[in-house]
């Protein structure tokens, strides 16, 4: 393990301004976005998309790294024949690989997942290294429902995770942590807020039984949010201040940057709760920027359309939204910005 440059690596995924985009659907998941569009998931169309993010002009601007699928890191531009690897290294952007294969029920719990993936990994990553990825990503997902969260539940996803980052170091890539409490269901603000807080001690607590650098790592969690279907619904600032309250309750100080998810929030509010909590607070013991996958996404992939001769809006459309991401990474975006594209 080369501490250095896992050192190096982590602090360049939370450069002032920059973010993650998340673009590692597997192909089940691609294909139904592309479905939303009445566009074919064929190898070619999904390295066409893929190609269309990571050769908009200036992202590099805002974009610090890009989680990739297996077939992505593998695949390379259609008209240049470039590997997407060597693209977006030569822009100074760090490529990243998904390496869990799902959560799947975990047996005698009803309702609730573990994620798999330990079995070869560490020949993977290997491998992965030597395709061009510095980085990784695991995700575990948690539940709120009637009686769970289980102990057993928050506590094997944790395990599974601490591995998984032992793993990455080991290789000398960077682990994305990312334990998401999910949006589903009707729960409160203050609900998320103790499920959140839990799931992140427990995930701390084995990761350091596990022996992994916390210096090397980045963490990749959900926001203290309202549930999707909560009759209440917390207001960005409430979201915001529960956010830092909870996190500067678990998160060790020593952790470089802390990459949160979008996960059912609209592109919209993503931006304003990221850039709600830069804003309040100048003094916070780590960076706080962005991983998103739909809110980086979502308008770029509506105005491609699946048609190659709607690239260039496309890419103004992904553009826009990594640059209002990066202001709000700085604290610095304001609602007008949603007109400058």
């Amino acid at each position: 393990m080369d501490r250095t440059q896992l050192i190096e690596t982590a602090q360049a995924i939370v450069a002032d301004g920059k973010g993650i985009l998340a673009a590692d659907e597997s192909t089940p998941t691609i294909g139904k976005r592309f479905a939303s569009i009445g566009t074919e998931s064929s190898e070619d169309k999904r390295a066409e998309y893929r190609g269309l993010l990571f050769t908009t002009e200036g992202m590099e601007e805002f974009i610090s790294g890009v989680i990739m699928f297996d077939e992505t890191l593998r695949q390379s531009t259609l008209n240049e024949g470039v590997p997407f690897s060597k693209l977006l290294t030569e822009k100074g952007v760090l490529p990243g690989i998904k390496v869990d294969s799902g959560a799947k029920p975990l047996a005698g719990h009803e309702g609730e997942k573990v994620t798999e993936g330990l079995d070869g990994l560490r020949e993977r990553l290997e491998e992965y290294y030597e395709l061009g990825a510095r980085f990784a990503k695991w995700r575990a997902v948690i539940t709120i429902g009637d009686g769970i969260p289980s102990r057993a539940c928050l506590e094997v996803n944790a395990h599974a995770l601490a591995r998984y980052a032992a793993l990455c170091q080991e290789a000398g890539l960077v682990p994305i942590v990312e334990p998401e409490v999910l949006m589903d269901g009707n729960h409160s603000l203050d609900t998320c807020f103790g499920e959140t807080e839990e799931t992140l001690s427990i995930v701390f607590h084995e990761l350091f039984k596990q022996g992994v650098m916390l210096e090397g790592m980045i963490l990749k969690p959900n926001m203290v949010i309202s549930a999707l279907d909560c009759p209440e619904q917390a207001s960005v600032e409430e979201v915001a201040e529960a956010t830092v309250e909870c996190f500067l309750r678990v998160v060790p100080s020593a952790v470089p940057g802390i990459c949160f998810l979008s996960g059912g929030q609209s592109e919209l509010a993503a931006t304003q709760h990221l850039n709600a909590m830069n804003a309040m607070n100048d003094a916070l013991p780590w960076k706080l920027s962005f991983s998103y996958g739909r809110a980086l996404q979502a308008a770029a992939l509506n105005a491609w359309g699946g048609k190659s001769e709607n690239i260039p809006e496309a890419q103004k459309a992904f553009y826009h939204r990594a640059q209002c991401n990066g202001a709000a990474a700085l604290g610095q975006y304001s609602n007008e910005m949603e007109n400058q594209v």
